[in-house]
Protein backbone atom coordinates (compact mmCIF):
# COMPACT_ATOMS: atom_id res chain seq x y z
CA UNK A 1 0.00 0.00 0.00
CA UNK A 2 3.16 2.50 0.51
CA UNK A 3 4.63 1.97 -2.58
CA UNK A 4 1.47 2.19 -4.10
CA UNK A 5 0.81 5.77 -2.71
CA UNK A 6 4.89 6.84 -3.15
CA UNK A 7 4.98 5.46 -6.35
CA UNK A 8 1.80 7.12 -7.57
CA UNK A 9 3.62 10.74 -6.30
CA UNK A 10 6.63 9.93 -7.58
CA UNK A 11 4.76 9.32 -11.46
CA UNK A 12 2.77 12.31 -10.96
CA UNK A 13 5.99 14.32 -10.40
CA UNK A 14 7.35 13.57 -13.66
CA UNK A 15 4.36 13.34 -15.83
CA UNK A 16 4.23 15.63 -18.89
CA UNK A 17 0.59 16.58 -20.29
CA UNK A 18 2.85 17.47 -23.46
CA UNK A 19 3.31 14.02 -24.25
CA UNK A 20 1.18 11.12 -24.01
CA UNK A 21 0.91 8.96 -21.03
CA UNK A 22 1.68 5.80 -22.80
CA UNK A 23 5.30 6.79 -23.74
CA UNK A 24 6.55 7.92 -20.50
CA UNK A 25 7.23 4.87 -19.06
CA UNK A 26 4.66 4.82 -16.61
CA UNK A 27 2.50 2.24 -14.86
CA UNK A 28 0.56 3.10 -11.87
CA UNK A 29 -1.21 6.59 -13.10
CA UNK A 30 -2.03 4.54 -15.94
CA UNK A 31 -4.43 2.14 -14.28
CA UNK A 32 -6.04 5.15 -12.60
CA UNK A 33 -6.49 6.98 -15.71
CA UNK A 34 -8.29 4.25 -17.12
CA UNK A 35 -10.59 4.35 -13.88
CA UNK A 36 -11.46 7.92 -15.42
CA UNK A 37 -9.76 9.67 -12.68
CA UNK A 38 -9.49 13.21 -13.54
CA UNK A 39 -8.88 13.26 -16.96
CA UNK A 40 -9.62 15.17 -20.22
CA UNK A 41 -9.59 14.24 -23.94
CA UNK A 42 -7.61 11.50 -25.22
CA UNK A 43 -6.25 10.46 -22.50
CA UNK A 44 -4.69 13.55 -20.53
CA UNK A 45 -4.57 14.14 -17.29
CA UNK A 46 -6.45 17.74 -16.03
CA UNK A 47 -7.07 17.44 -12.77
CA UNK A 48 -4.31 15.74 -10.09
CA UNK A 49 -6.40 16.09 -7.15
CA UNK A 50 -7.83 12.82 -7.62
CA UNK A 51 -4.30 11.04 -7.93
CA UNK A 52 -2.76 13.18 -5.10
CA UNK A 53 -5.91 12.18 -2.80
CA UNK A 54 -5.61 8.61 -3.74
CA UNK A 55 -1.65 8.21 -3.01
CA UNK A 56 -2.51 9.80 -0.07
CA UNK A 57 -5.33 6.83 1.17
CA UNK A 58 -2.96 4.52 0.18
CA UNK A 59 -0.47 5.96 2.33
CA UNK A 60 -2.22 6.41 5.63
CA UNK A 61 -3.76 2.69 4.94
CA UNK A 62 -0.38 1.56 4.58
CA UNK A 63 -0.02 3.43 8.70
CA UNK A 64 -3.33 1.07 9.75
CA UNK A 65 -2.11 -2.35 8.23
CA UNK A 66 1.33 -2.07 9.50
CA UNK A 67 -0.17 -1.42 13.43
CA UNK A 68 -2.69 -3.79 12.52
CA UNK A 69 0.51 -6.37 12.16
CA UNK A 70 2.36 -4.84 14.98
CA UNK A 71 -0.64 -5.39 16.69
CA UNK A 72 -0.95 -8.83 15.95
CA UNK A 73 2.24 -9.73 16.40
CA UNK A 74 2.43 -8.52 19.78
CA UNK A 75 -0.73 -8.16 21.58
CA UNK A 76 -3.19 -10.83 19.81
CA UNK A 77 -2.99 -14.68 20.90
CA UNK A 78 -0.21 -16.77 19.32
CA UNK A 79 -3.17 -19.09 18.31
CA UNK A 80 -6.47 -18.13 16.77
CA UNK A 81 -7.67 -21.47 18.58
CA UNK A 82 -7.35 -19.43 21.94
CA UNK A 83 -8.88 -16.41 20.36
CA UNK A 84 -12.25 -14.89 21.32
CA UNK A 85 -15.40 -14.01 19.37
CA UNK A 86 -15.43 -14.85 15.34
CA UNK A 87 -12.03 -15.44 15.39
CA UNK A 88 -11.41 -18.45 16.89
CA UNK A 89 -13.36 -19.95 13.54
CA UNK A 90 -10.48 -19.14 11.06
CA UNK A 91 -7.83 -21.34 13.00
CA UNK A 92 -6.83 -23.90 10.90
CA UNK A 93 -3.48 -26.18 10.35
CA UNK A 94 -2.10 -26.88 7.25
CA UNK A 95 -3.39 -30.85 7.11
CA UNK A 96 -7.26 -29.35 7.73
CA UNK A 97 -8.75 -29.41 3.97
CA UNK A 98 -12.59 -28.25 6.24
CA UNK A 99 -11.38 -25.56 7.55
CA UNK A 100 -9.24 -24.57 4.35
CA UNK A 101 -11.81 -24.36 1.94
CA UNK A 102 -13.87 -22.40 4.61
CA UNK A 103 -10.89 -19.74 4.88
CA UNK A 104 -10.77 -20.04 1.11
CA UNK A 105 -14.54 -19.28 0.77
CA UNK A 106 -13.74 -15.64 2.47
CA UNK A 107 -11.51 -15.13 0.07
CA UNK A 108 -13.93 -15.45 -3.09
CA UNK A 109 -16.34 -13.54 -1.39
CA UNK A 110 -14.54 -10.71 -1.01
CA UNK A 111 -12.73 -11.19 -4.61
CA UNK A 112 -16.36 -10.83 -5.97
CA UNK A 113 -17.16 -8.03 -3.71
CA UNK A 114 -14.33 -6.10 -5.47
CA UNK A 115 -15.16 -7.12 -8.94
CA UNK A 116 -18.95 -5.85 -8.45
CA UNK A 117 -17.36 -2.54 -6.83
CA UNK A 118 -15.65 -2.42 -10.24
CA UNK A 119 -19.06 -3.10 -12.15
CA UNK A 120 -20.76 -0.51 -10.39
CA UNK A 121 -18.02 2.34 -10.56
CA UNK A 122 -18.39 1.51 -14.45
CA UNK A 123 -21.94 2.50 -14.22
CA UNK A 124 -22.32 4.89 -12.38
CA UNK A 125 -19.07 7.19 -12.82
CA UNK A 126 -17.46 5.81 -16.10
CA UNK A 127 -14.45 4.62 -17.04
CA UNK A 128 -11.85 5.69 -19.70
CA UNK A 129 -12.79 4.41 -23.29
CA UNK A 130 -10.58 4.73 -26.30
CA UNK A 131 -13.27 4.53 -29.09
CA UNK A 132 -14.18 8.10 -27.64
CA UNK A 133 -11.48 9.06 -26.44
CA UNK A 134 -13.10 10.18 -22.81
CA UNK A 135 -14.69 8.84 -19.71
CA UNK A 136 -18.53 7.51 -20.29
CA UNK A 137 -20.53 5.24 -18.39
CA UNK A 138 -20.29 1.59 -19.18
CA UNK A 139 -23.67 -0.81 -18.61
CA UNK A 140 -22.69 -4.43 -18.31
CA UNK A 141 -23.89 -7.08 -20.82
CA UNK A 142 -24.44 -9.96 -18.35
CA UNK A 143 -24.55 -12.67 -20.41
CA UNK A 144 -23.08 -16.04 -19.70
CA UNK A 145 -22.88 -17.34 -23.56
CA UNK A 146 -20.82 -14.50 -24.45
CA UNK A 147 -18.15 -14.71 -21.68
CA UNK A 148 -17.73 -18.51 -22.45
CA UNK A 149 -17.77 -17.71 -26.40
CA UNK A 150 -14.55 -15.54 -25.16
CA UNK A 151 -12.50 -18.17 -23.58
CA UNK A 152 -10.26 -18.67 -26.50
CA UNK A 153 -10.36 -15.32 -27.94
CA UNK A 154 -9.82 -13.02 -25.37
CA UNK A 155 -7.53 -10.50 -27.10
CA UNK A 156 -10.55 -9.60 -29.28
CA UNK A 157 -12.31 -8.04 -27.17
CA UNK A 158 -12.97 -4.54 -27.83
CA UNK A 159 -16.57 -3.95 -25.50
CA UNK A 160 -16.35 -2.47 -22.66
CA UNK A 161 -19.78 -3.72 -22.10
CA UNK A 162 -18.73 -7.08 -22.65
CA UNK A 163 -15.68 -6.32 -20.25
CA UNK A 164 -17.99 -5.20 -17.56
CA UNK A 165 -20.55 -7.62 -17.98
CA UNK A 166 -17.68 -10.48 -17.98
CA UNK A 167 -16.53 -8.91 -14.67
CA UNK A 168 -20.55 -9.03 -13.20
CA UNK A 169 -20.77 -12.63 -14.17
CA UNK A 170 -17.21 -13.34 -12.75
CA UNK A 171 -18.51 -11.85 -9.31
CA UNK A 172 -21.48 -14.14 -9.21
CA UNK A 173 -19.37 -16.84 -9.65
CA UNK A 174 -16.95 -16.04 -6.99
CA UNK A 175 -19.64 -15.60 -4.69
CA UNK A 176 -21.51 -18.45 -5.19
CA UNK A 177 -18.10 -20.36 -5.49
CA UNK A 178 -17.23 -18.72 -1.85
CA UNK A 179 -20.78 -19.71 -0.48
CA UNK A 180 -19.86 -22.99 -1.75
CA UNK A 181 -16.65 -22.98 0.12
CA UNK A 182 -17.77 -22.28 3.11
CA UNK A 183 -20.89 -24.33 3.57
CA UNK A 184 -19.38 -27.53 2.10
CA UNK A 185 -16.20 -29.65 2.35
CA UNK A 186 -14.04 -31.19 0.21
CA UNK A 187 -15.32 -34.82 -1.23
CA UNK A 188 -14.61 -37.28 -3.60
CA UNK A 189 -11.19 -37.14 -6.12
CA UNK A 190 -10.30 -33.37 -4.41
CA UNK A 191 -9.54 -34.85 -1.05
CA UNK A 192 -8.09 -38.11 -2.43
CA UNK A 193 -5.81 -36.17 -4.55
CA UNK A 194 -4.58 -33.06 -3.21
CA UNK A 195 -2.07 -32.61 -0.85
CA UNK A 196 -2.85 -30.65 1.98
CA UNK A 197 0.40 -29.37 3.80
CA UNK A 198 1.83 -25.73 3.56
CA UNK A 199 4.44 -26.59 0.75
CA UNK A 200 0.93 -28.21 -1.55
CA UNK A 201 -0.86 -24.99 -0.51
CA UNK A 202 1.77 -22.10 -1.33
CA UNK A 203 2.74 -24.92 -4.84
CA UNK A 204 -1.26 -24.10 -5.55
CA UNK A 205 -1.21 -20.38 -5.03
CA UNK A 206 2.06 -20.08 -7.37
CA UNK A 207 0.47 -22.21 -9.86
CA UNK A 208 -2.53 -19.72 -10.41
CA UNK A 209 -0.37 -16.62 -9.81
CA UNK A 210 2.11 -17.75 -13.00
CA UNK A 211 -1.55 -18.80 -14.79
CA UNK A 212 -2.73 -15.45 -14.54
CA UNK A 213 0.52 -13.56 -14.90
CA UNK A 214 0.85 -14.86 -18.36
CA UNK A 215 -2.52 -14.21 -19.65
CA UNK A 216 -1.94 -11.06 -18.85
CA UNK A 217 1.16 -10.42 -20.02
CA UNK A 218 -0.09 -11.47 -23.42
CA UNK A 219 -3.03 -9.71 -22.88
CA UNK A 220 -1.45 -6.49 -21.65
CA UNK A 221 1.00 -6.46 -24.65
CA UNK A 222 -1.79 -7.28 -27.56
CA UNK A 223 -5.54 -5.75 -26.36
CA UNK A 224 -5.74 -1.71 -27.06
CA UNK A 225 -9.32 -1.91 -25.66
CA UNK A 226 -8.51 -2.43 -21.86
CA UNK A 227 -5.27 -1.07 -22.30
CA UNK A 228 -5.79 1.61 -24.55
CA UNK A 229 -2.49 3.32 -26.70
CA UNK A 230 -3.15 6.80 -25.33
CA UNK A 231 -2.50 5.01 -21.58
CA UNK A 232 -0.70 2.65 -22.70
CA UNK A 233 1.10 2.76 -25.81
CA UNK A 234 1.14 0.96 -29.06
CA UNK A 235 1.04 -3.15 -29.20
CA UNK A 236 3.78 -4.98 -28.82
CA UNK A 237 5.46 -7.91 -30.88
CA UNK A 238 7.20 -10.49 -28.96
CA UNK A 239 10.75 -11.34 -29.49
CA UNK A 240 13.94 -13.79 -28.79
CA UNK A 241 17.14 -13.04 -26.84
CA UNK A 242 18.25 -14.71 -23.79
CA UNK A 243 14.49 -15.52 -23.25
CA UNK A 244 11.38 -14.41 -24.69
CA UNK A 245 10.09 -10.71 -24.51
CA UNK A 246 7.57 -7.81 -25.37
CA UNK A 247 8.87 -5.39 -27.62
CA UNK A 248 7.96 -2.38 -28.70
CA UNK A 249 7.05 -1.65 -32.36
CA UNK A 250 7.95 2.42 -32.02
CA UNK A 251 11.09 3.84 -30.90
CA UNK A 252 10.98 5.94 -28.38
CA UNK A 253 14.42 6.72 -28.07
CA UNK A 254 17.31 5.10 -25.91
CA UNK A 255 16.49 3.45 -22.81
CA UNK A 256 12.94 4.76 -23.17
CA UNK A 257 9.75 2.14 -23.14
CA UNK A 258 6.45 2.54 -23.23
CA UNK A 259 4.31 1.59 -20.24
CA UNK A 260 3.08 -1.66 -22.09
CA UNK A 261 6.16 -2.90 -22.39
CA UNK A 262 6.92 -2.89 -18.67
CA UNK A 263 3.58 -4.27 -17.56
CA UNK A 264 3.78 -7.49 -20.20
CA UNK A 265 7.43 -7.40 -19.77
CA UNK A 266 7.28 -7.33 -15.68
CA UNK A 267 4.11 -9.81 -15.85
CA UNK A 268 5.99 -12.54 -18.10
CA UNK A 269 9.05 -12.39 -15.96
CA UNK A 270 7.32 -12.52 -12.90
CA UNK A 271 4.85 -15.39 -14.11
CA UNK A 272 7.97 -17.82 -15.40
CA UNK A 273 9.66 -17.35 -11.71
CA UNK A 274 6.28 -18.05 -9.90
CA UNK A 275 6.21 -20.94 -12.19
CA UNK A 276 9.54 -22.50 -10.85
CA UNK A 277 8.61 -21.55 -7.45
CA UNK A 278 5.27 -24.08 -7.76
CA UNK A 279 7.37 -26.54 -8.85
CA UNK A 280 9.48 -26.11 -6.66
CA UNK A 281 7.14 -26.59 -3.85
CA UNK A 282 4.99 -29.22 -5.43
CA UNK A 283 7.79 -31.13 -5.34
CA UNK A 284 8.54 -30.64 -1.52
CA UNK A 285 5.12 -30.88 -1.08
CA UNK A 286 5.15 -34.16 -2.14
CA UNK A 287 8.20 -35.21 -0.23
CA UNK A 288 11.19 -34.93 -2.52
CA UNK A 289 14.26 -33.70 -0.25
CA UNK A 290 16.40 -31.17 -2.60
CA UNK A 291 19.29 -31.70 0.31
CA UNK A 292 19.60 -35.08 -1.35
CA UNK A 293 20.29 -34.22 -4.47
CA UNK A 294 23.28 -31.77 -3.52
CA UNK A 295 24.21 -34.46 -1.07
CA UNK A 296 24.22 -37.07 -4.25
CA UNK A 297 26.48 -34.57 -6.11
CA UNK A 298 28.80 -34.38 -3.41
CA UNK A 299 29.33 -37.81 -2.87
CA UNK A 300 30.00 -38.22 -6.74
CA UNK A 301 32.56 -35.67 -6.23
CA UNK A 302 34.25 -36.97 -3.92
CA UNK A 303 34.29 -40.57 -5.77
CA UNK A 304 35.69 -39.13 -8.71
CA UNK A 305 38.65 -37.64 -6.51
CA UNK A 306 39.19 -41.08 -4.81
CA UNK A 307 39.27 -42.67 -8.31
Amino acid sequence: MFWAGAFTLFELSRYNAGIPMGEQGLIVLPHLAGLGFGLGENGTIIDSQPYIAIAAFHMVSSAVLGAAGFWHLFRSPKDLSQAEGRAKKFHFTWDDPNKLTFILGHHLIFLGLGAIAFVEWAKRHGIYDTAAGAVRTVEPNINFGMVWNYQTTFLSINSLEDVMGGHAVLAFILISGGAWHIASRPFGIFKKVLVYSGEAILSYSLAGLALMGFVTALWCSQNTTIYPVELYGDALKLSFGVAPYFQDTVSLGTDTYTSRAWLANTHLFLAFFFLQGHLWHALRGMGFDFKKVSQALENMDTSRISA
